[in-house]
């Protein structure tokens, strides 16, 4: 069995977890995310605890018990913490700006770029070269985050554009003559 789906998942007071035939639901401070449930894990939920376990001993049924075990432990951590990820503008006259739902990007184009964000997914701009976006779902605040960093990747002669806050750019060198 998958070592991740052996280990139950904890869940906090204040989180309502509710498993339904065909998707598990979790509801916190931090919203309300919902999950379709796979035929080949069993649920079980006990005394403030979730195990999964495959519901036959495919291959596939013992991956999909880790798998399913973690995505419902990024539900739960997302409904009480949250998730962020940060984002840094390098670059001469590179700055962002955040306005409600909307991010606008002064990155080395002949206009600015907007950018609206989807629902459950908030940014901030704590500094103009500094972008945060923060949200419950995991994979929307990676996948926000990537599409901001596809505006403007960084570069690898300078090292400009946006990057994240822990990423490192390879700088090149230039052609010698």
């Amino acid at each position: 069995m998958s070592r991740i789906g052996k280990l139950p998942v904890a869940v906090p007071a204040g989180v309502k977890v509710s498993i339904a035939q065909d998707q598990i639901s979790v509801q916190g401070a931090g919203g309300t995310l919902s999950l379709v449930q796979n035929a080949l894990v069993k649920v079980t939920s006990a005394a403030d605890r979730l195990s999964f376990a495959p519901a036959n001993d495919s291959r596939e049924a013992n991956a999909m018990s880790g798998t399913m075990r973690q995505l419902v432990n990024n539900m739960v951590v997302g409904v009480t913490k949250g998730f962020e990820k940060k984002l840094s503008l390098i670059g001469v006259g590179y700055k962002a700006q955040a306005q409600g739902a909307k991010l606008t990007l002064t990155v080395g184009y002949s206009h600015p770029v907007n950018k609206e964000m989807p629902a459950g997914i908030t940014v901030l701009t704590p500094g103009p070269t500094e972008v945060v976006v923060k949200g419950a779902d995991r994979q929307r605040v990676g996948q926000v985050a990537a599409e901001i960093r596809a505006i403007r990747p960084p570069e690898p002669y300078k090292g400009k554009g946006i990057r994240y806050a822990d990423e490192k750019v390879k700088i090149k060198e230039t052609k010698k003559k």
